[in-house]
């Protein structure tokens, strides 16, 4: 039987227009950074710079959060709820019309598969600005008393695993409440959010409503410890959540804090196979593995480890790698040379303590960085790559032979932000979702969102939660 290829389907670049260098949004125009610094962000798939971007200082900081904190009094506090959700319409409206712009320009700067910005994390953002638009008006009926009040000036801060997407979950539900922003995104992926603050302007959001700094760690230690900021909203590594939940302890701050995860993806002998294998695919290789909940480890029940392991095997031979602008690509570039060496370094531990890696037979490009979809077996749960997250396209697979077992494995982690369940029987899934301790549990699915769904974890996987009705709660002060 003969084979075919799929030819390039290359995405045009010509709808982006990306300028040499980007100031900060600070009162609702685009200003020079007080340091006179800028570094450079790259594309992860050539190595090449796209722009410069300026580095806030602690000057910075303080107009940012002096121009937040001005239009939460005199402006958007005061604003009737119904016309700040017309605002959020607006914008949510926007981003639809500059999608392709958007989703093009993420690709650039982050290394993702057109396909998932295109398709994902996009629409996903315009959804979480429709979303809570719809909440502007309606906060008394959130659960959080008759007459909740926001709570001032939210400092957030975002990761560039989803940079768009997770600005929209910050974003969207703070101007809901009545709260302004001061943003910070991540340093390798500002260009979208950057891009925002244009969406801004377009929509006539009040100036100061939302500040965009931008910056690496210590600008976001600034943002964090700023005293005119009421609440802090972090997407991120734990080890950072953790200095963040001790810089603000014994202040007045409120916090979410959405951290680490190593989900288990459980497979009981009852499952569709076929459709597991996809749902691991999904689980662990979507983003590059680039994904907090990613099912990074796959609990198969012992009866079907075999066949299992084969049809993956298979199923990860089809996984093509390549150029984030191509159609075509399931997996993009790995966001960074950091993020790459720590995903080596992680698989090295997993080869040196006895771990069995196969990784799928991909070309990788000369340049740009890139690993190819690998898995693990032959692991323990006291080997690293079980224990820690790699937040990459590495999958570790473990066995077991009871119901119990697998959730006494898929519990033995420090971390406890989602899991997977696969089985045919309703009462099995009610069962194990009952006794794992995680905040997010998919059946006979993984990786699946939507805006009105609550999203968050347990132990070192964060406080809190974001989206649906529950996530407003914490950008409000509650009523009796």
């Amino acid at each position: 039987m003969s084979t075919f290829d799929y030819a390039p389907a290359l995405e045009s670049t010509a709808i982006v227009s990306i300028a040499e260098r980007y100031g900060l949004f600070i009162n609702g125009k685009f200003v020079a950074p007080k340091s006179g610094k800028y570094f450079p962000t790259i594309n992860p798939a050539t190595e090449k710079v796209l722009a410069k971007i300026a580095s806030a200082n602690s000057a910075d900081v303080d107009l940012a959060v002096a121009a937040a904190r001005a239009a939460y009094v005199k402006v958007w506090s005061k604003m009737p709820a119904a016309e700040r959700g017309k605002y959020l319409f607006r914008i949510a409206r926007i981003i639809q019309e500059r999608s392709r712009e958007f989703a093009v320009l993420e690709s650039l700067d982050n290394g993702k598969p057109i396909r998932e910005s295109r398709d994902t994390d996009i629409p996903l953002a315009a959804a979480h600005f429709f979303y809570h638009a719809g909440w502007a008006d309606k906060l008394q009926y959130s659960g959080n008393g008759a007459s909740p009040k926001p709570l001032g000036v939210v400092g957030q801060i975002i990761p560039w695993n989803f940079p768009m997407l997770m600005l929209a979950w910050k974003v969207a539900p703070a101007l809901a409440t009545g709260n302004t922003v001061v943003l910070k995104p991540a340093e390798t992926t500002s260009l979208t959010a950057l891009l925002f603050a244009e969406v801004c302007q377009q929509a006539g959001l009040p100036e100061g409503v939302v500040n965009i700094i931008t910056g690496a760690g210590g600008t976001g230690a600034l943002l964090v410890n700023h005293p005119g900021i009421d609440k802090v909203a972090f997407t991120g590594s734990t080890e950072v959540g953790k200095l963040i939940a001790t810089s603000i302890a014994g202040s007045k701050k409120s916090a979410t804090l959405e951290l680490g995860g190593k989900a288990a993806n459980i497979i009981y002998d009852d499952a569709a196979i076929d459709e597991a294998v996809e749902g691991i695919v999904n689980g662990i290789f979507f983003n590059q593995g680039h994904v907090c909940c990613a099912g990074s480890r796959l609990l198969v029940q012992e009866n079907v480890h075999e066949e299992v392991l084969a049809k993956l095997k298979v199923r990860m031979g089809h996984i093509r790698l390549g150029n984030p602008l191509d159609k075509n690509t399931d997996i993009g570039a790995i966001n960074s040379a950091a993020q790459l060496a720590k995903i080596k370094e992680l698989s090295a531990a997993g080869d040196s303590e006895g771990a069995e890696r196969w990784s799928a037979p991909c070309e990788l490009p000369s340049q740009g960085f890139w690993f190819p979809p690998t898995i693990f077996t032959g692991v323990s749960q006291t080997h690293r790559i079980a224990r820690e997250e790699i937040f990459g396209p590495v999958l570790s697979l473990l066995t077991f032979r009871t119901p119990q077992e697998a959730v006494e494995k898929a519990n033995n982690t420090p971390y406890g932000l989602s899991a997977g369940i696969w089985t045919d029987k309703g009462s099995k899934i009610l069962w194990t979702a009952s006794k794992l301790r995680a905040g997010v549990i998919w059946a006979n699915t993984f990786n699946k969102f939507d805006p009105a769904s609550p999203f968050g974890g347990y132990k070192e996987s964060g406080w809190g939660r974001e989206g649906g009705r529950h996530g407003l709660s914490a950008y409000l002060k509650a009523s009796n």
